[in-house]
């Protein structure tokens, strides 16, 4: 592996940068993989599996499996993720109060790890907006968050300019910048080819602009948390310091393990590949100054349908929260926690909203034909049958080929693989309707077994 030299004479006055032990690192490219569990579908733990000492939830594993055929995957009992990124745990946990309700920003968040890590720290009665700019990934970011049966939360398609409407209103905002990405080089030695010294200018001034656009988000007390899979100082402590100079940010500290191998940098922490079990990162924590204040968002609040007594009766069975609010917009019902719905009627007001809550289904000729992300959330009826698939079966429904089930009764039921909702299927008389949906399948051959 050829690293670039201009980077490496970038690199040189980097706190914890070794020439030597950075280019070794690079030649062994060790593969490193790690997930983190979803605390709200745990699967079965391997004795493989490793924690990461810095996230309750993450593990290494011994081997890179196949995710594609893994149905768990499929379900969202976990996500892959580099280990150096949970860091974010030990910030927001440390750093704001883990016993009242937040407001919560993912303002670059395709395809959406950091925010499904921080959705599963929120606290009772906290809620995550997870916004991607570029349309395609706001799709991608969607579905991870249907996948992961976040409920208390808003998927986004908003240029972070437009957050600025939004002024003192989040308590945590996290910014995983859009960077030159060297600290991936292992992971993708492709990406070398499209490094420069010119991308890294490019990217630091991309980043104060996001950067700024958040603070006049972020509430006075509040914090953000600002990283980059970059190596570069000027991607990274020297944008920290920017907002430190042009906003009189604090960079608040976190209590780490020595062991861990995480270098202090002035401001924020470095992760290296040749002192911590990971790839690289940076992140820096920056609190907004001033007392935070109560006020509420005082928005316009987006005129929404509540669904008739009819429509109501048609979704009743279906769901395990009749008392939330229920609405239907183009003749698909969505459903929000009664907790949320005034300011939730406000930011969708203002923001261009893609996906909320929890989408329960179409009202269809006096029927409600449900929803898959209905099948992945903690909402759906207990009365809906659950049709357990062998691991081979589970593969087939999705890959929307043909599988077998025991006991079929007619009508709707949601399959699993080892008690864990993949989607729906539809049982006529003559034929099983396979409704997993058509973007999400499994487009490989199955390998050999």
């Amino acid at each position: 592996m050829l690293l670039p030299a201009s980077l490496l004479d970038q690199l040189l006055p980097a706190p914890g940068f070794d020439r030597d032990l950075f280019l070794q690192a690079h030649q062994q490219r060790l593969p490193i993989t790690s997930i983190r569990l979803n605390p709200a579908k745990m699967p079965a733990l391997s004795e493989a599996m490793q924690p990461v000492e810095w996230c309750r939830n993450g593990y290494y594993l011994k081997e890179r499996p196949s995710f594609t055929f893994d149905p768990l995957f499929h379900a969202g009992c976990y996500y892959v993720q580099e280990a150096s990124s949970m860091l974010l745990e030990q910030a927001f946990t440390q750093l704001l109060p883990q016993d009242q309700s937040l407001r919560v920003l993912d303002l670059c968040a395709a395809p959406g790890g950091k925010s499904t890590h921080v959705y599963s720290l929120l606290p009772a009665n906290s809620f995550l907006i997870a916004n991607e700019v570029i349309r395609s990934r706001a799709w991608v970011l969607r579905d991870t968050i249907i996948r992961w049966g976040a409920t208390n939360a808003i998927v986004t398609n908003n240029d972070p300019e437009q957050f600025r409407a939004l002024e003192n209103y989040f308590d945590w905002i996290t910014v995983d910048a859009p960077c030159s990405g060297s600290g991936l080089f292992r992971k993708d030695p492709e990406a070398i080819g499209q490094w420069s010294t010119a991308a890294v200018e490019h990217c630091a001034a991309r980043q104060q602009r996001i950067l700024s656009a958040a603070w006049q988000a972020l509430r006075p007390g509040g914090i953000l948390f600002y990283s980059t899979c970059s190596y570069s100082v000027e991607e990274n402590e020297a944008v920290a310091n920017w907002m430190i100079t042009h906003f009189n940010a604090e960079c608040k500290e976190l209590r780490l393990q020595e062991s861990w191998g995480i270098t202090a940098t002035d401001p924020g922490y470095r992760c290296w590949p040749y002192n911590t079990r990971g790839e690289g990162f940076y992140c820096c924590c920056l609190q907004k100054p001033g007392a935070p204040s109560s006020d509420c968002l005082a928005l316009k609040e987006k005129e929404l349908h509540p669904l008739n007594k009819k429509e109501q009766a048609l979704v009743r069975p279906w769901v395990s929260q009749p008392d939330a609010f229920y609405f239907s917009l183009q003749q698909t019902v969505y459903g929000w926690p009664l907790h949320f719905r005034s300011e939730w009627q406000a930011i969708t007001s203002l923001l261009n909203v893609i996906y909320s809550g929890v989408r329960v289904g179409q009202l269809l000729r006096d029927k409600l034909v449900p929803d898959h992300a209905l099948s992945q959330h903690g909402w759906l009826s207990e009365s809906v049958s659950l049709l357990a698939l062998t691991r081979s079966d589970a593969i087939a429904y999705l890959q929307r080929g043909a599988f077998s089930v025991e006991s079929l009764e007619k009508g709707w039921s949601v399959v699993a693989y080892q008690q864990f909702p993949l989607g729906w299927i539809n049982a006529l008389p003559n034929r099983i309707n396979n409704y997993y949906p058509k973007e999400l399948r499994i487009l490989k051959e199955r390998p050999l077994e």
